[in-house]
């Protein structure tokens, strides 16, 4: 056997190993996709016919699954939006389950709200999985602060906030003239100006423009 093709075969058993370690679907998928087309090559050339088709079915399985997801993570059908209380109690529940994992993202953000603080809540739902949840407080004279933006490791490489920020109206009946998120890290960047944020200064602000959208 050539060393080079033994190396080969390990590469691809190591990838999709690690590919079971990702909590991120995308991120799982493409790197089994890579490590089962690594090894249907490399069982292809020895002759190991029956391994050689089981991955390459698996390959074609992740290659459909990464071609629906990418199709998905945009579409206000697969998606949905639901406005809850800021102190409901399966809001709540995600936020105290996910509570790690939230303030590595949002390390300021307080569950609860203040007494006499107004702040809105939104999930947002892929079926009946929470993937994400959006707080907006009440800054008065129209301003409303994103508290927290927040994605489940699961759907990381997506943007399921956007569609918290795509509901038409959204915003604009709660009063609110722009949306500012206070700091942005720089990999919040692309995505804040993906759903309509603009610098301003320190800040990013949304304008609320009534009647085109949130």
């Amino acid at each position: 056997m050539f060393p080079w093709l033994e190396i080969a075969g390990w590469v691809g058993s190591v990838l999709v190993v690690l590919s079971l370690t990702q909590a991120r679907v995308l991120r799982f998928r493409w790197l089994n996709l890579i490590g089962s087309l690594v090894a249907t090559t490399y069982n292809a050339l020895l002759g190991i016919w029956p391994f050689a088709a089981m991955n390459a079915a698996i390959s074609l399985i992740n290659i459909y699954w990464l071609l629906r997801l990418n199709r998905e993570r945009h579409d206000a059908a697969v998606y949905e939006v639901v406005e809850v209380a800021p102190d409901d109690a399966y809001l709540l529940h995600v936020l105290r389950t996910h509570a790690a994992d939230i303030a590595s993202v949002a390390p300021e953000f307080v569950a609860v709200p203040e007494p006499g603080e107004e702040r809105s809540a939104f999930l947002v739902q892929r079926g009946d999985e929470t993937v994400g949840v959006v707080e907006v407080r009440d800054a008065g004279d129209g301003v409303g602060v994103v508290e927290l933006d927040w994605v489940t490791k699961r759907f990381r490489d997506f943007t399921p906030g956007e569609f918290v920020y795509r509901r038409s109206g959204i915003f604009a009946g709660k009063g609110f003239d722009r949306v500012v998120v206070p700091q942005a890290g720089p990999g919040e960047l692309a995505y804040l100006r993906s759903v309509g944020f603009r610098p301003e200064g320190s800040a990013w602000v949304r304008d609320v423009v009534v009647g085109s959208g949130s």
